[in-house]
């Protein structure tokens, strides 16, 4: 085909979760639509892989869990995919006049759980905070998340049917006050406040207030925040989306690195390269599935370093031939089952915090584990027979400019180091020794830093949302006049809408800015 054959309706760069929801949602809908992804796949993070040579377990080996999906988004596309619940919610080792214990939250919360609290703070004061706490996070959620599949609301309607306090404690004060307020342990205040840091870098004190929009993005799905397993992995959800493109119509186009977007008044054009030649079409929208810092430099501006986004990672995959016992003699089963805190004291955090804004590793990694082959054993391959299993790292505060210039090498290997022995601490043998070798004889170990997710994905800085997370409602001067304001998803140009993690409401694998996206274009296409 020569250049200019093509036409569409609309036009998607970028085949993540996100690009793919919109396409099942517009083609369904009629409209005709291409989907152009730089990769040899689609899914952008969200997929599965069997990194590790001669082994078949597959790892989600970028995002790994699912929550702010909503349930009807799933119904709408028929998305053959099941999530499953994890049966422990968190359990954070500690250790207390020098004996080793761990605080255990259930899902759902029953008598272990307040037993565990009273162990570590020595009354149920605490476990009474923490079950108010939520409460109030849940009021929020129930009247935040119904809005997600919907034009946006504005802040001042939303804050007049939301409790004072509970607005003014997780939306105009930084959540660090909130947190300190209404804890006094160390270590539960840590627990609660691992939520606003995930993929963030920020104090809890920070008055930019950007680890609020982060914590409200990991509570408020489904109106529960409950975070589940998908079953085959986080590639199960793109398989499914990719279904529902396909199905209804749209064309999926991989390895098609689009170079320039050229948006006129009522139409745009888009190029690309295929590999051999340069391709080119015309369609009516284009929808954006990368970051808004990439899609400005496909819009022909300059790149501005200063605006370029930075993640806030640390990402380890490990295959074991077995989980490691603890030393406070919990049964591993449950303690990883859910989220695994380490080093996420409150101080700790802070700690951490300060270090790295000064550019140094963390010299106590604060990070978490997940352990998914105990919520979905198919993933493990031939490792299942062995009594094998998969383990996920996700550490913070490791933004990417610790790991730049000639001693970047040197800090990834440190921060990997210092990661493995903030769960060391806590076993009876190092995490190393449980770890099964490839067909090579290799550890079974894979490490990626910022970096590694900017050259993988194309994600600017490694931003997991592609940019600093937003309210997920519009400010109270808003202009809300077309479609593309009204759903959170316009930019400079009429005929150019983001559809990705940075859409307003798009962050973590929710399908939001897909779905939006597509919203929006229904209502200027018709």
């Amino acid at each position: 085909m020569s250049i200019g054959e093509h036409s569409y309706d609309v036009a998607i760069v970028g085949g993540g979760h996100n690009g793919l929801v919109a396409a099942a949602y517009l083609a369904r809908a009629g409209l005709s639509v291409v989907v152009l992804e730089r990769l040899a796949r689609v899914g952008g993070a969200a997929v599965s892989a069997s990194p590790f040579a001669g082994l078949s377990a597959r790892l989600s080996r970028y995002s790994y869990l699912v929550s702010l999906m909503p349930e009807s988004l799933m119904a709408d596309l028929d998305l053959d995919l099941s999530l499953v619940s994890r049966t422990v919610a968190s359990y954070t080792p500690y250790v207390h006049d020098g004996h080793p214990a761990g605080l255990l939250v259930e899902r759902p919360e029953g008598r272990a759980t307040r037993e565990s609290f009273a162990a570590l703070t020595g009354s149920d004061q605490e476990y009474d905070a923490w079950r108010e706490f939520y409460a109030d996070v849940a009021d929020l959620a129930h009247t935040v998340a119904p809005t997600l599949m919907q034009p946006l609301p504005l802040a001042r309607d939303l804050r007049a049917i939301v409790d004072p306090g509970i607005w003014r404690d997780f939306v105009s004060q930084p959540l660090g006050h909130t947190i300190e307020q209404r804890f006094t342990n160390d270590t539960v205040r840590g627990v609660v406040a691992t939520d606003a840091l995930i993929g963030t870098f920020a104090s809890m004190g920070a008055e930019s207030l950007i680890q609020n929009r982060c914590f409200l993005y990991h509570l408020i799905g489904n109106g529960t925040g409950e975070w589940r397993v998908p079953v085959g992995g986080m590639g199960a959800v793109t398989d499914a989306l990719g279904r529902a493109a396909d199905s209804a119509g749209a064309d999926i186009i991989t390895s098609a690195g689009v170079s320039r977007i050229e948006p006129g008044a009522d139409t745009a054009t888009v190029v690309w390269h295929d590999g051999r030649r340069e391709q080119s079409l015309t369609c009516r929208r284009v929808l954006s599935g990368v970051a808004p810092w990439v899609l400005r430099i496909l819009l022909g501006e300059d790149e501005d370093p200063d605006a370029k986004p930075a993640g806030s990672q640390l990402k380890i995959n490990f295959l074991l031939d077995r989980l490691p016992a603890l030393k406070s003699g919990i049964d591993p089963a449950l303690a990883f089952a859910g989220t695994l805190h380490l080093g996420e004291d409150y101080s700790q955090l802070e700690r951490a915090y300060v270090e790295a804004a000064a550019g140094q590793v963390p010299s106590a990694m604060p990070g978490e584990v997940y352990c998914h082959s105990l919520s979905d054993p198919s993933i493990l391959g031939e490792l299942a027979e062995r009594g094998g299993h998969t383990l996920t790292y996700f550490g913070l505060h490791t933004p990417p400019a610790l790991f730049e210039g000639p001693g970047g090498q040197r800090a990834k290997d440190l921060a990997v180091e210092r990661a493995i022995a903030s769960l060391d601490q806590h076993l009876t043998e190092p995490i190393l020794g449980c770890v099964t070798t490839d067909s090579h004889g290799q550890p079974c170990v894979e490490a990626k830093i910022p970096q590694d997710i900017e050259s993988d994905l194309a994600m600017p800085g490694g931003h997991i949302f592609h940019g600093d997370l937003e309210w997920p409602w519009a400010p109270q001067r808003s202009r809300l006049e077309t479609p593309a304001q009204q759903w959170g998803v316009q930019t400079d140009h009429d005929v150019v809408l983001l559809c990705g993690s940075g859409a307003r409401r798009g962050g973590a694998v929710s399908g939001l800015g897909g779905h939006n996206a597509a919203q929006a274009v229904l209502a200027e296409l018709g």
